[in-house]
C-alpha cells in the first residue's frame, strides 16, 4: 500500500501525520522545534526525523520511501528556504525530490482548515500572517513580516501595546486603564519602574511578551475602553491583511471562505466577534468558518495531491473519521 507523510514544523514542536491512499490516518508523531531560520538546520533535521520516525512506528511502516511528502515550516518563504528544507527531507529519505513539496506553515494551515478548498487562512498567534488560494491555483501571502515591522494584532503586538498603555497611564501621559495594574501583577513588578529591568536588562523574550495578550482580553471583559480599542485595532489590521490577499486573488467580489487559526483564537468570541465585524466591513461576501483539520493533516492532504490523489469527499470523509480516532480533531 502507498503512504504519504505530512510535516508541520513550528517553534515549539514538529508534528507528522501518515495517510494511506484512501485517506486513513495511519500514524502520528511529534518532535522538537523546527522553524526554519530560528533553530539551527541540524535541529530542524533532527526534529523532522524524530516526528517522522514516531509516526512511522505508530503506523508500522518504514520511515523512508513514502510515495510523497509535504513539509510546511515556519519562515519558509523563498526558493532558497524551500530548497534547504527539501534537501533535509530527501537526505532523510522521506520521499523522492520530485515527490517532496515544501512551503510555509500558512499554506498547510489553509489546506487543513478548508480541506483543500480555495479560500483564505489567517494565523493569529505570537505573530500574524495571511495566505490565500484561488480556484486557478494562484496564491498570495500578506503580513508575517515579523515583530519589528509587522505582526499587528498578534499576541506579541497586544503584549507590547499592553505594556505601552500601562506606562503611559502610569506617567500621566495616556488614558486611564486597568491594564496598568494587570501588567504590574502579571510581571510581578514591585513598582512600575521595574519594567525597565525586565524589558532591557533581563531581555524579555518574544514569547514572554506574547504571554501578556490574554490580559488585554481579561481587562476588555471589564469594559475597559483602552483594552477594547486595542482588540478592535488588532482585528482591523488582520482584516486588512485578508482584504489584501482577497484583492490580489480576485476573491473580493464573490463569495469566499476564511478560516482563523492560531493561539489567539483561544480568546473565543472576544476575538471572533470584532474580527468578524472588521472582516464583514472589508469583505462582506466572505464567510468566517472554523478550521476543519489541523495543519499537519493539511500537509498530509497536500502530500496526497503531490502523489496525484484527488481530494474527493470519500477520501476526506475517511480523513475526518480516522482523525477523530487519533484524537487529532473533536
Amino acid at each position: 500500500m502507498n503512504y504519504v507523510i505530512g510535516i508541520d514544523g513550528g517553534g515549539t514542536k514538529t508534528a507528522a501525520v501518515i495517510l494511506d491512499q484512501q485517506g486513513n490516518v495511519c500514524g502520528v508523531g511529534e518532535g522538537g522545534p523546527s522553524t526554519y531560520g530560528v533553530v539551527p538546520l541540524e535541529v530542524t533535521r533532527r526534529s523532522i526525523f524524530v516526528a517522522a520516525s514516531v509516526a512511522a512506528r505508530h503506523a508500522n511502516v518504514p520511515s523512508v520511501g513514502f510515495t510523497a511528502a509535504f513539509l510546511g515550516l515556519g519562515n519558509v518563504v523563498s526558493a532558497v528556504d524551500r530548497a534547504a528544507v527539501r534537501n533535509i527531507a530527501v537526505d532523510l529519505g522521506l520521499a523522492a525530490a520530485r515527490r517532496t513539496g515544501v512551503d510555509h506553515d500558512i499554506r498547510i494551515a489553509l489546506a487543513g482548515g478548508l480541506t483543500g478548498r480555495s479560500g483564505i487562512v489567517l494565523i493569529a498567534g505570537t505573530g500574524t500572517s495571511c495566505f490565500g488560494l484561488n480556484s486557478a491555483g494562484q496564491t498570495w501571502r500578506a503580513g508575517g513580516w515579523g515583530p519589528l515591522i509587522d505582526d499587528e494584532g498578534s499576541s506579541y503586538w497586544l503584549g507590547i501595546q499592553a505594556m505601552r498603555a500601562a506606562v503611559l497611564d502610569y506617567d500621566g501621559r495616556g488614558q486611564s486603564t486597568r491594564l496598568t495594574e494587570a501588567v504590574r501583577q502579571k510581571l510581578a513588578l514591585q513598582e512600575m519602574d521595574d519594567l525597565m529591568n525586565r524589558l532591557y536588562a533581563a531581555e524579555m523574550t518574544r514569547t514572554e511578551i506574547a504571554a501578556l495578550a490574554p490580559l488585554v482580553f481579561e481587562v476588555a471583559a471589564q469594559d475597559d475602553a483602552l483594552a477594547l480599542d486595542l482588540i478592535r485595532r488588532g482585528c482591523a489590521a488582520m482584516a486588512d491583511c485578508a482584504l489584501a490577499v482577497a484583492r490580489r486573488l480576485g476573491l473580493d467580489q464573490s463569495p469566499s471562505e476564511l478560516t482563523l487559526v492560531g493561539g489567539l483564537t483561544k480568546a473565543g468570541p472576544a476575538l471572533h466577534a470584532p474580527f468578524a465585524e472588521a472582516l464583514h466591513v472589508r469583505l462582506p461576501l466572505c464567510v468566517l468558518c472554523p478550521p476543519e483539520l489541523p495543519p499537519a493533516l493539511g500537509a498530509a492532504l497536500l502530500a496526497l495531491q503531490v502523489a496525484g490523489q484527488a481530494l474527493d469527499e470519500p477520501l476526506l470523509s475517511a480523513v475526518r473519521q480516522t482523525a477523530r480516532q487519533h484524537k487529532l480533531i473533536d
